[in-house]
């Protein structure tokens, strides 16, 4: 596959930032790249625009931007939660013998950023890095439901509710509905709407905050389901999550 220059020059200039080169001046990167003037130029242009690069207005020197923390503070947070989470994910894996998963949310969208395979030979179309919608998914439901008014307003604006299955939810009404039912009972049901065959349950994922900083689940092929399977499922679920949250600092408080 090709290169493309330009974006390889642009990662190029960011690479260049390090503890002794803090700033860098349009001169300084043209002589450390070989590039001219005006090309540099118009690369910090479009990094600055994007806020991955900073200018100090009195020098006009160049620096990292605030969207490399950004995004480096998401990726450290994702990490750092699989970390935690993984020996919990792994014995809630053995316990229920399905797949689990640990998902964050992602802009408008859920994301997965662990999962161990259950024993069954239904295929559940996941991966790590593959995105699902909010709306037709458990883990979706949950990090959605405890949002504050202000961060879910945002979120629904211009939501669109892609119909994934016929019992998928697809109006904004009956959405708001099932995240109240969520907030009530503290774990979302995904029954077939997101994908045929498939019965999932997720709970939140407390960090020291009290904040829901993540959503695992375990889903099941509905050819198992039973409500004793749903039980043994949701107990376990329980566990795991309580367990993680209070590895992340987390303390139920007690009313």
């Amino acid at each position: 596959m090709p290169i493309i220059q330009s974006v390889a020059r642009a990662l190029t200039i960011l690479d260049l930032f390090d503890d002794i080169n803090r700033e860098l001046s349009i001169k300084d990167i043209s002589l450390k790249l070989d590039l001219n003037k005006s090309t540099v130029h118009s690369l910090l242009k479009t990094l600055k625009e994007y806020g991955y690069i900073s200018q100090n207005n009195e020098t006009n020197d160049y620096s990292l931007g605030w969207k490399l923390y950004e995004r480096g503070h998401l990726m450290v947070s994702q990490m750092d939660i699989r970390n935690v989470a993984r020996v919990h994910l792994e014995k809630l894996n053995e316990k229920t013998n399905q797949t689990v998963h640990l998902v964050t949310l992602l802009g408008k969208e859920a994301i997965y950023i662990d999962k161990i395979d259950g024993h069954s030979v239904l295929v559940i179309y996941s991966r790590i890095g593959k995105r699902v919608p909010l709306h037709s998914s458990g883990v979706g439901k949950v990090l959605a439901a405890f949002l504050d008014d202000q961060q879910l307003e945002s979120l629904l604006d211009g939501y669109i509710f892609e119909k994934r299955t016929e019992k998928t939810i697809v109006s904004n009404q009956r959405f708001m509905e099932e995240l109240a039912q969520v907030r009530e009972r503290g774990y979302a049901l995904d029954i077939e709407e997101n994908e045929p065959g498939v019965i999932c349950i997720a709970m939140p994922v407390y960090d020291f905050s009290g904040e829901v900083i993540a959503t695992v689940s375990v889903s099941t092929p509905t050819s198992h389901y039973s409500e004793e399977l749903e039980k043994r499922n949701f107990q376990c679920l329980k566990e795991c999550t309580e367990e993680i949250s209070a590895s992340l600092g987390y303390k139920k408080i007690v009313v």
